[in-house]
């Protein structure tokens, strides 16, 4: 019915903002979000609930992709809702979007415990050396999902550079 780069398109658009989930000219938003965007296009306004189609936009990245999706993914780990950050980074780990590993690595000390776990997870797989320190200091987290993926991701970034960290 729909194509995956054509699919992937569309996803980059919603989460960039660049076309509504309700465009009459694109797929129907149930694809991606299922019953509950059928429920919330119910609604007349989203209200506090307008980041979902962003978040189910993103999601839809780790199925279909193209890389023309890459900018918009980048885009989204600025956005305010940390559900949707949360999800562009899982995009940004599956995808190695390395051209985010800056965004990423600002995300390490975010105020949101799942937002800090994918961030740390992402620079596992494109950070650098130099964001070996930050990923490190994860290990202090307070929480324990955040010291565990930091000290995962320490072992992941020195076998994938081939060089102590």
């Amino acid at each position: 019915m729909y194509g995956g780069e054509s699919v992937a398109l569309w996803c980059a658009e919603l989460l960039s903002g660049q076309v509504s989930f309700d465009a009459a000219d694109r797929p129907p938003l149930t694809l991606l979000g299922g019953a509950h965007a059928e429920l919330l296009s119910t609604y007349e306004q989203l209200g506090a609930q307008e980041y979902w189609p962003r978040v189910w936009a993103a999601r839809g990245l780790l199925y279909a992709w193209s890389p023309r999706a890459v900018p918009a993914v980048v885009g989204a780990l600025d956005d305010s809702a940390w559900r949707v950050r949360e999800m562009a980074l899982k995009v940004v780990r599956k995808r190695e979007i390395g051209e985010a590993s800056e965004a990423a690595a600002a995300l390490v000390t975010d105020e949101v415990t799942r937002v800090r776990v994918a961030a740390i997870r992402a620079l596992a797989l494109v950070g650098e050396g130099e964001h070996a320190e930050l990923v490190r200091d994860g290990t202090d987290d307070p929480e324990p999902s955040v010291r565990d993926a930091a000290l995962s991701a320490i072992e992941t970034m020195t076998h994938r550079l081939e060089r102590p960290l």
